[in-house]
Order: structure tokens, then C-alpha cells, then sequence
């Protein structure tokens, strides 16, 4: 739609700063607490002709996309794929669901694969990385009609006990993934696997808004200030402005900006082509050739279609807060802070007043980030396509107490594997190490009260 396009790139009216950034309109009581589409809405400074665009491209977002065989069009989704939409991964907005029964494809859980490259030992991540010759950037659980899927997946645990103050126990359960009946010959022998869950989409158009200054006064990889805490800014290409850019989005920044990360969804997880990921194949590999041939010709995604995807992924709005002057979540609010929470979830930031959009100028936001890579120890370490092993982008926790309201379950962390907010803690260590004892030694009255907290963000 040519006036579509316009609105979208073009018309830009001038719209009241809302009290608190990206907020959805407040609910109280029950309501707040309950409400499953808590993540859906758009922010609350959209102004209308803007939410005709967010509502269009929330079309797009949950459109289930067709392959070649199944439509008119010359190609289409696949022929391998993880999920047939956004919204099977992101339901409502939310975290993906973490993978459940053995044989079954997970859609929001994506294995990254990486292989060490070749005289490249010494290289900086990710040039010390490739994906692997066969089966790509990552395992796609799904396939068109004609085409196989390209392994079943298989999970089992491996458990430990931490001991809390005051009596409590805590078992730890770590993930192992199992990957059986290869359909395209074996893995590359040195081949490793990252699991990652979709995560949840709110507020990320005002992270895209925070000055680049403002991040990167934060980094401190050297840990010259001595406080144990060596945050990294992640610098990475950016298909969409065409140059290295400040990475933002991704579990460890490797995307700089929404288009890019939406670009990036639809080629390798949806296997869908466009002007920024022009490979019809999408992660169909030259030792796929089947995969290849059948794959079509051309975009199967238009800019426009990307930039309205993109729009509406960056007017979702951060619900308002549930229960901040409760007397238990100021406590705990406290605990935060006193506890070196703050060192990395940095609970503020104020939006750029130049922002390229006019809907996230200027807003103060509290987000808990600050968007740069930290070491987080050996239990949360893998061998990712990245090549950091042990770094990942400290996560926005804003929303993070309605998890289990929007997406029907509390799984946390990269893949899932924490089991609630306690665990989610447990589970940190390297740079948080101090901050985590702190945690497990702390009075239960001040666990409560910590947990308290991060469930009215």
C-alpha cells in the first residue's frame, strides 16, 4: 500500500510524551495482574494514523506464511524452517514456550550452531566462528512438503543442589540437548550447539532510542574502576544502515538494529528472503541441494513488508507497573540496589531527543539493562556462533514479573532453563558471582522482598 509506505516513512506528527515511557494505558488491581495481552498494546503516544501502521504490521507479525507449494506465489516459507510466524515464537508477545516433549519441534527454541574456523584460533569472536558446512547457522526443526526436517531433538538434565540461608533448597536442572536422525548426513565433528528461547518484545523501540554515548559510558571491559563488573559493547554490521554499528538486540548484541533483527527472523527462522537477507534458501546450505533447488527466486519479503514488521515491534508498549508502593516491593527494591543488582541492570535511561522516531524522543525509561556483554561463568558458558562462550547482554527486566501471565510459563535465561526468578539468580555467576552469594546468604525475609520486587517490573 503506496500510502501505507508513506505513513510509515514519511508522516511523523508531533504527539505528547506520555508520564511514563512506552507505557500501555494503566490497569490496577486483578486486572494488572492478570492479563494475558498484557505485551499486545501499543504505546500509549502513537497518535492514530501510527496505529493503523503498528496494527498492520501486528498482521504481518502473526500472518502464518505459506511455502511455494502451498500458494500462487513463486516462493515462500522454508523450504526449512523453525516456525511459520513470528507469533508462534513470540505468542502474545511474550517469551517463547521452552521445549517440551522429545521428537516434537520446538518453534521458540532455536540451537545456534557454530564450528571453529580454520586457522582462525586467534581471531576475535565472531570471525573465530562458522556455521557448520551442512546444516547452517542453526537446526531448523521443520520442513515444506517434499523436504525433511533436520534432526529430532532430545532433552535430558543434569541437576545440582544450592543450600539458601534459613533452611531453603534450590536444584538447579542444566539442559543437555540430543540430536538424533540426521536427515542431511552427520554434524561437523567439532560442531557446537547454543539453545536459545524467543524472548519478549516490549520496549524495544525505546532501547533502540537511548543514546549511543550513554551505553558505551557504561562499558568498562578492563574493569578499571575495580568493582569486579567489565560490561563490553558489542559492535556489529548492520545490513539495514550498511556499516558497524552499537549492538543492541539479540542475547548477546548481535544486532544493531530492529530492522536488522527482523530481517534476520524471517531468513533463518522462517527460511523468507528479503532486500537484507536476499538468499532465497534462507539456511539451506550448498550440501542441501535439494533444499536449494526448490527454494525459488527473488525477495519473498519487500522492504515495506520489513519496515512494518519492524514498526510495530518497536511501538510495544511496557506495561505500567503492578504494586511499586507495596511495602514488601520498596524493601525489596532496596535489596536490589544494596545487593549490586544495579551494577548491571542499570535501572534507568532517558531517550534520545533527536531519536529517529518521534514516538521515543525524550522519555525517561526504566528498562534494568544496560545492554552491554558480561561474563556470566562457566554454568551459563557455551560455545555459541559468537565465539564468547561465557559473555551475554545483560536482559531488560521490565515485564519480567508477568511472564508467566502472558506466556503461560516462568522459564527464564537464555534457554529456559531456570525455573523462576530464584533460579534465574542462582544461575548467574562470573561477574555476579558476589552478587548471587549475597543472595543465597541474605535473611529469606530479604529473598522475598527481592523477589517481590522484580515481580511488580
Amino acid at each position: 500500500m503506496p500510502l501505507a509506505l508513506s505513513l510509515l516513512l514519511a508522516l511523523h506528527p508531533p504527539f505528547a510524551q506520555a508520564e511514563t515511557a512506552g507505557t500501555a494505558p494503566r490497569q490496577t488491581g486483578d486486572a494488572a495482574l492478570a492479563d494475558p495481552l498484557a505485551f499486545t498494546r501499543p504505546s500509549a503516544n502513537l497518535g492514530f494514523e501510527n496505529s493503523f501502521l503498528f496494527n498492520f504490521g501486528n498482521r504481518l507479525f502473526r500472518k502464518d506464511w505459506a511455502s511455494s507449494s502451498d500458494s500462487q506465489v513463486p516462493s515462500g516459507l522454508g523450504p526449512l524452517y523453525n516456525a511459520p510466524s513470528c507469533h508462534a515464537c513470540h505468542l502474545r508477545d511474550g517469551r517463547g514456550q521452552p521445549f517440551q516433549a522429545p521428537g516434537q519441534p520446538s518453534q521458540a527454541l532455536v540451537l545456534r550452531l557454530s564450528v571453529p574456523a580454520t586457522g582462525q584460533a586467534d581471531m576475535p569472536a565472531p570471525a573465530a566462528t562458522r556455521p557448520d558446512p551442512v546444516y547452517g547457522v542453526q537446526i531448523q526443526g521443520r520442513a515444506t512438503a517434499g523436504h525433511s526436517a533436520e534432526f529430532r531433538l532430545g532433552l535430558s538434565h543434569t541437576s545440582r543442589v544450592v543450600r539458601l540461608s534459613g533452611g531453603a533448597v534450590a536444584h538447579l536442572a542444566r539442559p543437555q540437548y540430543r540430536l538424533s536422525e540426521p536427515a542431511y548426513g552427520a554434524l561437523n565433528p567439532d560442531v557446537t550447539i547454543s539453545p536459545r528461547i524467543a524472548p519478549q518484545m516490549i520496549g524495544l523501540g525505546l532501547l533502540e532510542a537511548v543514546p549511543e554515548a550513554d551505553i558505551l559510558a557504561l562499558a568498562d571491559p578492563d574493569d578499571r574502576d575495580g568493582d569486579g563488573i567489565s560490561g563490553r559493547a558489542m559492535r556489529v554490521w548492520s545490513p539495514a544502515q550498511g556499516r558497524p554499528m552499537l549492538g543492541r538486540f539479540g542475547l548477546r548484541a548481535e544486532t544493531a538494529t530492529l530492522l536488522d533483527q527482523t530481517a534476520r527472523a524471517f531468513a533463518f527462522d522462517m527460511g523468507l528472503s528479503s532486500p537484507l537477507f536476499p538468499d532465497p534458501a534462507g539456511d539451506c546450505t550448498p550440501a542441501q541441494r535439494r533444499c536449494r533447488a526448490q527454494a525459488g527466486a527473488g525477495a519473498d519479503l519487500s522492504m515495506d513488508a520489513l519496515r512494518r514488521v519492524a514498526f510495530y515491534s518497536r511501538n510495544l508498549a511496557v506495561p505500567a507497573r503492578r504494586g511499586a508502593d507495596r511495602p514488601l516491593v520498596r524493601r525489596g527494591e532496596g535489596v536490589f540496589h544494596r545487593t549490586g543488582c544495579a551494577a548491571c541492570h542499570r535501572a534507568s535511561f532517558v531517550t534520545d531527543p533527536d531519536a529517529e522516531w518521534p514516538e521515543q524522543r525524550g522519555q525517561r525509561i526504566w528498562p534494568y539493562t544496560d545492554m552491554l556483554l558480561h561474563d556470566m561463568g562457566p554454568d551459563l558458558a557455551d560455545d555459541g556462533p559468537d565465539g564468547m562462550r561465557r559473555e551475554w547482554r545483560t536482559p531488560p527486566l521490565w515485564g519480567i514479573g508477568l511472564t508467566r501471565v502472558v506466556s503461560g510459563h516462568d522459564r527464564l535465561l537464555h534457554d529456559g532453563r531456570a525455573r523462576g526468578l530464584l533460579e534465574a539468580i542462582l544461575w548467574h555467576g562470573g561477574e555476579a558471582a558476589p552478587h548471587r552469594d549475597r543472595v543465597i546468604a541474605m535473611p529469606p525475609a530479604d529473598r522475598a522482598a527481592l523477589i517481590a520486587f522484580l515481580e511488580s517490573l
